[in-house]
């Protein structure tokens, strides 16, 4: 009976651990979040079901993401003070009259934000907040690229999206992804894939902008290898393995501090 019991309190504090974990990052592969709550597969999977069943993330394939139309909305809320610093600090690369592109996701949207008001260049961007956020900046341009409209990330996507970003060019791309390792960076949906990948295209230099959680988080879509990287900017050192392959590819790495 106590045992029981034990495990029935439990189920609530790792599914409320598991929800948590998948709205910071967007996705979680099953094994990543065995090995942080220290219980087996097959419990995270009982686990994840019941919460695919109370609509609060999405059963993928590879493992959870939170449900469309909730992804953006929850993330940006998660680890906000990071992401803050993470914008400043991106923002600090940015000459004054720079054409710059920013991928959707709600780390680079902190960049916008971080804007100084002496910024009179142009914005390149298929997501919709970094496009509502510029109508209140009439001294800044905005490219907006259209095309499907992909609610979960709140982002035009598609062949009229790609085909619109290869006509431009900018000065550097600033990236989200939802993992990296010592390959490159992910992303959650394949779907995205080539909306990011043809703003890579057009830039001189990329910039990825990751929290330090996405050095253990996983995700399932090779977004660029490291050597498509100019520049990360993070909120900590990365992980030795990590950072030995970011000096072997020759990407700088810019550590935001404590006061922005």
């Amino acid at each position: 009976m106590g045992a029981r019991a034990m495990r029935y309190e439990a189920a609530p504090a790792r599914r409320e651990a598991i929800l948590a974990k998948v709205r910071a990052d967007g996705f979680c592969s099953i094994s990543d979040l065995a090995g942080e709550l220290a219980v087996s597969d097959m419990t995270v999977r009982r686990d994840v079901r019941r919460l695919d069943e109370l609509g609060e993330v999405r059963v993928v394939h590879g493992g959870v993401s939170v449900p469309p139309g909730q992804d953006f909305g929850a993330r940006a809320h998660a680890n906000a003070g990071s992401k803050n610093r993470i914008g400043a600090a991106a923002a600090a690369l940015i000459r004054p009259a720079d054409t710059i592109a920013v991928d959707a996701g709600t780390t680079t949207y902190a960049l916008v934000d971080a804007l100084p008001a002496a910024f009179t260049g142009s914005v390149v961007t298929h997501s919709v907040p970094v496009m509502q956020a510029l109508l209140d900046r009439p001294g800044s341009g905005c490219v907006g690229l259209g095309g499907d409209l992909y609610a979960p990330s709140r982002a035009f996507v598609g062949p009229a999206t790609v085909e619109a970003a290869a006509r431009l060019r900018v000065r550097w791309c600033f990236l989200g992804a939802a993992a990296v390792d010592t390959r490159g960076c992910y992303g959650v949906y394949d779907l995205e894939r080539p909306t990011k990948q043809a703003l890579m295209d057009i830039a001189d230099h990329v910039v990825l902008m990751a929290d330090a959680g996405k050095f253990e988080g996983s995700a399932p879509v090779l977004l660029a290898r490291l050597e498509r990287l100019h520049t990360i900017v993070t909120d900590a050192r990365p992980p030795k393995a990590i950072r030995s392959a970011l000096d072997a590819a020759g990407v700088r790495v810019v550590v935001a501090k404590e006061n922005g």
